[in-house]
This record gives C-alpha cells, structure tokens and sequence, in this order.
C-alpha cells in the first residue's frame, strides 16, 4: 500500500518539519548510495534499515518528531529524512497525474477525539482554557497557488501541508506549545466553515450571546475610558505626572486581565502626553483624538466580540522555534531625544509580516540621521545588514501584535546572510502579483478602531513590470509614482519626505527610475478608492534600496509633478476631524469661541457634501458644549469623532462617500 501522507512531505514541508540542512544532508546520503532499505508492513508503517546499522520506523498517523530512530537523536533527524525521501523514491505511484484537482479539504473536518489522539489530551485541555476566554484567527483555505490550508492565531500561524493528517500539522511556535495551538486552529477552522467566514472569534462565548466579562476585566475598561473621559475634558495641558501614572496603572490593569487591545491604545495615549511634555514631533492632536475614540469604540463594541475587540487573554508574547525572516526594509523616525527603526521582516512559512522595533536614546549633541544609524549594529550586524538580510534565528519570540524579539546575546544561533533573491521567492499572501486581486480577497474588515492592533497587517511586496510616471509634489512633499503590477494593475506610490532621512527621496527616485526594477515593498492600502502603497525598499537588478537608510542631503533637483487637490468629502472630513482634535486638546472645558465657530462652519462643509448625519453630530456637539457644559458634550464628541473617523476610512477604501458607521 502506498502512505498518501509521506509523499505530500515536500523538501520544503521536511525542511519546515525538521531543518533544510537535515534534509540536504539526506538527499546527499541517498545520491551516494547510503540511504535505508525501506520495507513497507501491512498496516502501512514504512521500516527502513541504514548501512550503519540504524533502523527507523514511520507508523501510521504519527508526525516525523514522534517516529522511532535508534540513533541517538531526541528529535526529527537525518535517518527520518531520509527514509521519507527513499520511501517517496521507490513509491510506484509519488507523482500525481497532470491536471490533478486540488483537493479541497478543511482542517475543521477534525474532531475532538481526533485531536486528542494525535496531541494528545494535555494539548486539548489547555486548548480548552484559551477558547473559554476567546480568542480570535484568521484562515486561509487550500488554493491552487497555495494548496496547504493555514489559520494566522493572534501569536503564530498553523499550517497543514498534508491533507487529513495532524501529526505533520507544522507551527512556527515552540514545540512545548504546538498541540495546543493546532488545536486552536482546528477549532478556528470549525467555526469558519460553520460561519462560512475567513476572520472568526472563538469561545469567550456561552450560547448566543457575549461573555460577562469579570468584574476585574470589567473594572479595568471601566477606568480607562473614565480617564480617557478626564483628558477629554480637561486637555492635555492639564495631565500632569499624577495623570500619567494613574494611566500607566490603568495600562497594567487591562494588561492583567487580558485586555491587550485597549491596553495599546493606553500606552500609546500616555506616550502621546509624554511627547506633548517634551514638546516632541511625534505629539498630534490628530493622533490624540483617535486614541481617545478607540478606547471609547472598544469599549462600545466589546459586548459583542470581546475577544475580537479586547484581545482578551491572548498570550502577550510566544517563543517560536528556529525561523527564517526575509528583510523588507527599515523605517527611520524619532525626536530630538530618541531615535527608532522598524525593521520589517517577512515569515514566508507564515506568510505574513512582522516587526522588529529598536530604540537609541540621545545626547544633547546627537541628532543621527537615517544614514548614520545604518551602520550601529544590531544582533552583531549592522542596521544596513540586518534590514537587508534572511534572517535564521533559534532564539525568537512573537507577540500578539506581530512585533518580533530577537533575543541578544545570542548571536552564535543566529545567522544573518543577504537576501539575494528571496523577494521572488515569497508566498501568495506576501509577494503580489496581482494587487487589486489581493485587496478584494482580503474582504471587509471591521473599521480601524477596533480592529486587531497588529503591526505590520498591510505590508506587502509588490512585483513591478513598469514605473510609468514619477515626479516629486512640492506642496506635499511627497514623491510620487506609478507602479504597474503584472496583471496591469496601476498602484500610486506616495512617499512623504522625513526630514531624519534627508536623502531618502533623491535615493527612491534613482531606484524607480532603474530599468532593473523588480518589486517594491511596502505597507499597501487604499486612498480615494485607489491603490496606494508607502514603500519600505526597491528591488533591482543591483539589490536592495532602503530609502531610510541611503545617504545624502536631499539637494537633488526632481521633476515635479502638479498638486493634485483632495476630493470635498476628504477634505471636509478632515477638517472636521481636525476640528474635534483641536477641541480635545484644549479640553471641552476649555473650548474657545474660535473652535465652537469652527465646529459649526465644519458641519455646514459636511452638509455641502451630503454628509448630513455627521453635519448634525457636529451641531449637536457644538450646541450642547454652550448650552448645557463640557460633561454633557463629552458622549456628543465621541460619537462624532467615531462617526467621522469611520467614515473617513470607508471614502478612502471606496472612494465613494460612505453611510452611516455601525457604531453608534
């Protein structure tokens, strides 16, 4: 009898199973003639004798790690390697017919005996724990360009290369967590095929209705959006020291009870009143006012999909085995006391991106450009290096929100090589081809502000066929191109100018102008309905260009290009926006005359365009400040600052002017 499941093990999946320098090693045993004799029983175990003496047997059912070897290995190893590659190689029937359909086939066909069998019932009952919190995924089904369904869990990804088999389910998850995270993603899978969905939450749930969320968990939102409240009212010139730490406490609370979410956006609020103390760039009120209505959206929306919203109890950080990382690019930014790079890797066996964020605090006499941080060394390597290199590292952890750590020290398990032409080597899910495809497959997504807080969630690598326009808009600041993909999609290419990175333009115009272009990287999106990618590095014939990276004072002279105007709907939400942030900076109890009459000829603005419901948030907001006072006015702000938030999203995915948001 032929074993389906031992000839589906691709070199790659045995490389993912085991490493690829075990599996190198097997192919060149076999090619010297020092492979097994392989022997097949009657109930499918395949046994296979070595020249040494060693004997190695692969039972029916059971994963490559949990076979037999009499070497002295604890793990998979090159006699299990290569015993998979002789049994493939004397099978009569290893290569499938031409044509052959893909077989479509659903982990969540799996269950709960089966898991137990497979993982094991410690695997289940821990499994068990997590789904009675809830937590949420996202799956990908089997296509004819990736045929492995695999679900993205909020700290790893599980795919199943083989199908109907769970003992070859792979995870990029330390081995002490995997049969509890394939576990996950049966269940994930289950729920999604019941849903007919491909983004799901899971558990957290009894009947039909949402979790009673404990009254610690309960009492930790209940004090952040009550001090969210307080800023709101009082403005930031009023949050002093006893203010921040009394957010750096409601940080921790939520951060213990599971609510990882909404503890971002607290830290990211109390980094912003740090900034506005240092008089730092990186403070906005626009940034401010977003971070407020978070927390008050999250807070609305938690009752029915905490898990989804919340983050609840989702495992802040997760130790991954060995792994491979392909650099996509660095991202320079910074104040006049710190300096940070976001250093964007690709995890092709996951397919999805991640981040690697670092942090230089400064002197008085410092102020580092781009180009000057490229050569500071990180893992033994310089920034430069790193940031354009494949990456193999045993010593790594995940967190939910898809930044990654590489632990230091441990240079010796880490190896850094450049990246060549591992772009083009890619999966589906990273490297494009077809842009506009990509967007529409990836559905619709709940608005921004309580959508999953990962990192990294639109970066992408974008084939190029052609560069058809580039010019440089002085009123912008901005570099713009446009980009075509191989199926002929245009995808517009804005890059605004970072004053930490003076050469960065004057670098990405020479690389778009190569005529050995071939891919460009960065956090794709839409604007106006159309594609729009912000670009991390370009990919030609000569290498790799990091913008952020390159040298140079920025004195090159660019061709221009006209200053294209913003659409009205754009630029009456945004003013209307930037409206509400000024208020929420001085405060509601410190609203000036000037503001309110802002308020008011931003609704008319809004009313001119046809967005009518939003012009009357706005009325109502600006009447109720001067006729009842700031405390009444405060759930009028959020609900405006919500409405028009979402809607401004939704113009910008569409391109059409958007009705009312679901959350009221």
């Amino acid at each position: 009898m032929t074993r389906a499941d031992l000839l589906a093990l691709t070199p790659d999946t045995l490389a993912s199973l085991a490493n690829r320098g075990l599996v190198k090693r097997a192919e060149k045993d076999l090619a010297a003639g020092s492979g097994p004799t392989v022997t097949t029983g009657d109930d499918g175990t395949v046994h296979g004798t070595f020249p040494d003496g060693t004997e190695t047997v692969l039972p029916v059912g059971r994963g490559l790690d949990a076979t037999d070897c009499t070497c002295a290995a604890t793990g998979p190893c090159r006699h299990r390697v290569a015993l998979v590659l002789a049994y493939q190689h004397g099978a009569p029937d290893r290569t499938p017919p031409a044509g052959d359909p893909l077989l479509d086939w659903s982990p969540g066909d799996f269950d709960d005996d089966a898991l137990t069998a497979a993982l094991g019932r410690s695997a289940l009952t821990a499994a068990q724990r997590t789904r009675a919190r809830g937590y949420t995924a996202r799956v990908h089904r089997p296509t004819a360009e990736d045929p492995a369904p695999r679900v993205e869990l909020p700290t790893c990804t599980v795919r199943f290369p083989v199908p109907r088999e769970l003992g070859y389910a792979l995870t990029d998850a330390a081995a002490a967590l995997r049969g509890e995270l394939i576990t996950l993603a049966v269940w994930a899978f289950r729920a999604a095929d019941a849903e007919q969905a491909t983004e799901v939450s899971v558990g957290g749930r009894t009947g039909d209705g949402p979790t009673t969320p404990t009254a610690a968990a309960g009492e930790a939102l209940y004090t952040a959006v009550a001090l969210a409240d307080e800023l709101l009212l009082d403005g930031v010139q009023q949050a002093g020291p006893v203010f921040t730490n009394a957010l750096r406490r409601a940080g921790r609370a939520l951060t213990a009870t599971s609510q990882h979410w909404p503890a971002g956006a607290v830290a990211d609020l109390r980094e912003q009143l740090d900034a506005y103390t240092a008089r730092a760039t990186r403070y906005t009120p626009e940034r401010l006012a977003l971070l407020l209505a978070e927390l008050h959206a999250r807070h609305r929306a938690s009752r029915h999909d905490p898990a989804g919203v919340l983050g609840t109890a989702e495992a802040p950080v997760t130790p991954l085995r060995r792994i491979r990382l392909v650099a996509l690019g660095c991202r320079i930014g910074g104040t006049a006391r710190d300096r940070t790079a976001e250093t964007y890797f690709a995890h092709a066996d996951a397919g999805i991106a991640l981040v690697l964020r670092t942090r230089w605090e400064l002197t008085d006499d410092q102020a580092p450009t781009g180009h000057d941080l490229s050569t500071r060394r990180l893992l033994g390597a310089p920034l430069h290096a790193l940031a354009t290199a494949n990456v193999v590292s045993e010593h790594t952890a995940r967190a939910a929100d898809r930044t990654v750590t590489l632990s230091r020290g441990r240079i010796a398990a880490t190896s850094i090589t450049p990246v060549g032409s591992a772009w083009t080597e890619l999966p589906g899910s990273l490297l494009l081809r077809d842009t506009a495809a990509h967007l529409r497959a990836a559905g619709e997504r709940p608005p921004r502000l309580i959508r999953p807080r990962v990192a990294a969630d639109g970066v992408r690598v974008v084939m190029v066929d052609a560069v058809d326009e580039i010019g440089y808009d002085p009123a912008a600041q901005r570099l713009e191109a446009v980009l075509r993909d191989p199926a002929g999609n245009d995808v517009r290419l804005h890059a605004e100018y970072n004053p930490l990175c003076p050469g960065g333009l004057d670098a990405l115009a020479t690389a778009l102008a190569d005529d050995g272009i071939r891919a460009v990287s960065g956090m794709l999106g839409r604007a106006g309905g159309r594609m729009v990618l912000d670009p991390l590095a370009v990919l030609t014939a000569e290498g790799m260009t990091l913008p952020d990276l390159a040298p140079g004072a920025g004195d090159t002279t660019l061709s221009t290009t006209p200053h294209r105007p913003t659409d009205p709907i754009t630029a009456a939400l945004r003013t209307a926006l930037t409206t509400l942030a000024d208020a929420a900076h001085q405060g509601l109890r410190h609203v000036t005359p000037t503001t309110r009459t802002a308020l008011t000829d931003s609704a008319d603005r809004l009313r001119h365009t046809g967005l009518d419901h939003a012009a009357r948030l706005l009325n109502d907001l600006a009447r109720t400040v001067h006729d009842q006072g700031a405390s009444a006015a405060a759930p009028h702000w959020v609900t405006a600052q919500i409405h028009l938030t979402t809607s401004l999203e939704l113009h910008q995915e569409d391109g059409a002017p958007s009705g009312r948001p679901s959350i009221q």
